[in-house]
């Protein structure tokens, strides 16, 4: 059962015009960061808004990656929940845990936003001391996914496109990468989930954001072709 002040925001959500979370929103769910992001195409999601940048780090890095707790959840349409990051095995996410070992996080609850078999994105929450959610923040936070879904399945994505402050002037958090991706798989003469494939491949082999890499294609200082091929980031851990 959702708790007062919860069933008011879920309230909001649906009523209230260019809604976003708020501090107190957070401190219900027990957690520090909050990152909401929708499902573009297949397991690919477009990050529609963030807390503060050490979420966005964070679900970038997973969206360079292809792993983590977000793309589980995304993929199987199941929670995703991991209270003590460090006592995940290794060989579960092989790329994305020593490559996220800079950020301040400890614990993560990855929630799919679904309605019946239907996943439009990811609710994804994290803290910075292990721990696992209470029930009541757990039932807050499933409630809160399943208010976000409906409103995205109803098309209402773009006002949190409009609202956060992850995405300056209106624009998706991500729509360099897709326009990126276009622009390799016109140069290479890919499909885009090839193109898309090169360019994660690229950013993390020169260790470096997926954005930053794909700002420099758009602005045609990077040519992919011109680039020694790299491995699949997915298939690949640091030694």
């Amino acid at each position: 059962m959702l708790s007062a002040e919860m069933t008011q925001i879920v309230r909001a959500v649906h009523t209230t015009a260019g809604w976003e979370p708020t501090d107190r929103c957070l401190s219900l769910l027990g957690i520090d960061h909050l990152v909401i992001s929708l499902a573009v195409k297949g397991e690919v999601t477009e990050q529609l808004w963030s807390s503060g940048e050490t979420g966005a780090s964070f679900d970038d890095l997973q969206f360079t990656l292809g792993e983590g707790p977000g793309p589980d959840a995304l993929r199987t349409g199941l929670a995703t929940l991991e209270h003590d990051l460090n006592a995940v095995p290794t060989t579960k996410w092989p790329t994305f845990l020593p490559a996220m070992n800079h950020l301040p996080i400890q614990a993560v609850f990855s929630l799919p936003l679904a309605i019946g078999g239907i996943t439009v994105g990811v609710l994804t929450a994290s803290r910075r001391s292990p721990g696992h959610m209470t029930g009541q923040e757990l039932e807050d936070a499933l409630g809160l996914s399943a208010a976000l879904a409906f409103q995205f399945l109803g098309g209402a994505a773009t006002r949190f496109a409009d609202a956060g402050d992850a995405q300056p002037d209106g624009q998706l958090h991500r729509a360099v990468v897709h326009q990126a991706t276009g622009m390799i798989s016109v140069q290479l003469a890919v499909p885009l989930g090839t193109a898309l494939l090169r360019l994660r491949a690229h950013a993390y082999s020169h260790d470096r954001s997926i954005i930053d890499a794909a700002e420099d294609v758009v602005a045609r200082r990077l040519r992919l072709d011109d680039d020694t091929p790299e491995a699949d980031p997915s298939k690949e851990t640091r030694g």
